[in-house]
């Protein structure tokens, strides 16, 4: 019996692009299965809209359940905000649910990419601060009494956390308050959680840390599930693109390729969580959520 967590893999870069978009800077879809002979084979997609990456993923999960193969899916985007977002938005319990049920409802994403994220994060301020914070970024055309085109503070005593923790743990990715610019995962996680909500919900999925608990993982407490969510930070591999390849496609493969050889390995389950108990642990499966290979 293998030891697998998983049969396949599939990773996403995701982009919070206006306009339809490929190449550089776009959506890239990676996959990592196995072909006819059973051997792991990749391929990749680079769908231009957001609606279009949306049906690519959900013809993929569905393949994959036919073949009866459990997936891991990794976003590049948070799949839950910093500790205390939820209760400023006076929203309810658990905070990681009722602040993916309320991204879903607000956020409107035409399938040309047309999206009104920067109204969403400027309606956000206003409901947590009454000023334009903590989102912040946004082109001429959108910034608004709420929403400023540059950050108008640093975060101060009080506020709500500049980072989670999991980015304190790496100290790479920029903020999820930062919406627009180079690195504005803002931007990407309010126009990429309604998708991974509806993807969750058409199957028997499980939303790591948030459902499996932040702790190593083991085939037999995945046996009823068909695909595990999680995020995942593409700089943290190793990617060069070839000669005119691009390198979000790179970052995409190599993310596949070493989640796979950790699994081939048996090393896979050790990633999804400290074994020993942890301060942050109530937090990081409440409300934050985890990097997946980041140091915990």
């Amino acid at each position: 019996m293998s030891q697998r967590l998983f049969q396949a893999y599939v990773m996403v870069d995701w982009s919070a692009a206006s306009k339809p978009a490929t190449g550089a800077d776009s959506i890239w879809i990676g996959v990592l299965k196995r072909n006819v002979r059973f051997q792991m084979a990749f391929e990749s997609h680079n769908p231009p809209t957001r609606a279009e990456a949306e049906r690519m993923l959900e013809s993929v999960l569905e393949d994959l359940r036919r073949k009866r193969e459990r997936v891991l899916v990794g976003f590049d985007f948070p799949l839950g905000f910093p500790r205390g977002t939820a209760t400023a938005l006076k929203l309810g319990e658990p905070a990681w649910r009722t602040m993916l049920d309320f991204i879903a409802k607000e956020v409107k994403d035409k399938p040309d990419n047309t999206n009104n994220r920067f109204q969403v994060a400027a309606r956000m301020n206003r409901l947590m601060t009454g000023e334009a914070f903590p989102f912040w970024g946004a082109p001429a055309r959108d910034t608004q009494t709420m929403l400023s085109a540059k950050r108008v503070r640093e975060h101060r005593e009080g506020d709500l956390p500049e980072f989670r923790l999991a980015e304190e743990a790496i100290k790479g990715p920029s903020p999820i308050w930062k919406l627009y610019y180079q690195g504005s995962v803002g931007g990407q996680t309010l126009t990429g959680l309604p998708i991974v909500k509806r993807l969750h919900e058409k199957r028997a999925a499980k939303l790591w840390p948030f459902e499996t608990g932040w702790k190593p993982l083991t085939p037999p407490e995945l046996s009823d599930a068909e695909a595990v969510f999680g995020e995942i930070y593409p700089s943290m591999f190793a990617a060069k693109a070839a000669a005119g390849g691009v390198k979000d496609e790179a970052q995409v493969r190599a993310a596949c390729e070493h989640f796979n050889a950790l699994d081939e390995k048996g090393q896979l389950g050790a990633l999804f969580g400290p074994t020993k108990d942890d301060s942050r642990r109530s937090v990081i499966e409440g409300e934050e959520g985890w990097i997946l290979g980041a140091p915990a």
